[in-house]
């Protein structure tokens, strides 16, 4: 088999021709593909970033939450304890007047019950009132109010 040479001469002008624009090609099919996984990678970290931030953001969050759930269960309780502490305080107070109050009632009652004996003393005669019978109904109404 033999080549022709001018047919060949004539191959490698247009291969030298060719290559170099394939080459240029390839450089700026590279360049390109560079360019577009810096893109994508700078692409990622912010995402990342904002991915990262929103995260610690959450967490924080999180933390704020619970330290604010923490803190009104103490409220909760503290007022609880004022509270208990408050009704037990009313409760003494409560009691020492209807103590107070109870002791007045007796001496009271006890005062009542010296007038009447004091006037049971003296007899009809000496009140010029109500006769006998009336007084006992009288002071027995006295009592049935008491």
């Amino acid at each position: 088999m033999v080549v022709d040479q001018a047919a060949a001469l004539d191959l490698v002008d247009q291969l030298r021709v060719a290559v170099p624009e394939e080459v240029r090609q390839a450089k700026r099919i590279n360049q390109e593909s560079d360019r577009i996984l810096e893109k994508a990678q700078e692409e990622s970290d912010r995402i990342l970033a904002r991915a990262q931030e929103q995260a610690a953001f959450l967490i924080e969050e999180r933390e704020l939450t619970r330290a604010a759930e923490e803190r009104s269960r103490e409220i909760i309780t503290d007022g609880e304890a004022q509270a208990a502490e408050i009704r037990r305080g009313a409760d003494a107070y409560a009691t020492s007047v209807l103590i107070k109050l109870e002791g007045e009632c007796v001496k009271a009652l006890q005062s009542i019950k010296r007038g009447i004996a004091m006037l049971d003393e003296r007899g009809p005669a000496e009140t010029n009132g109500p006769e006998p019978e009336e007084l006992q109904l009288d002071e027995q109404r006295s009592h049935a109010q008491l």
